[in-house]
């Protein structure tokens, strides 16, 4: 069975995450950030990778980072909230704010 990594970067819904990729009967497992190196993703055998959302900014100095070689494997990667940011990030991108416009819907 194919599997998918879902990266755990202090998001609320990663769970919800993995339960729907497992829904298209694909193997998910959730891990931290700060368990995983670009060996031991390689070492697993994933098809892919989410990396999931979380309450941070790339710029904040303690922000959650993974070790930029697992983007360098060349599995495909979704990055999702926090997580397209860090992608981007590690990519050598810049994130922007999206000043005060950058929640839809209602914010409690």
């Amino acid at each position: 069975m194919e599997k998918i990594l879902v990266l755990d970067f202090g998001g609320q819904y990663n769970l919800l995450i993995a339960r729907r990729v497992r829904e298209q009967h694909v193997y998910a497992e959730v891990k931290s950030y700060r368990n995983v190196t670009a060996e031991s993703v390689a070492a697993e055998g994933y098809k892919g990778i989410i990396f999931t959302g979380g309450p941070n900014s790339v710029y904040d100095e303690k922000s959650p980072k993974c070790d930029k070689k697992i983007v360098e494997l060349g599995l495909p990667i979704l990055g999702i909230c926090y997580g397209a940011q860090l992608l981007a990030w590690l990519c050598g991108g810049k994130v922007a704010s999206a000043g005060e416009s950058g929640e839809y819907g209602k914010v409690t």
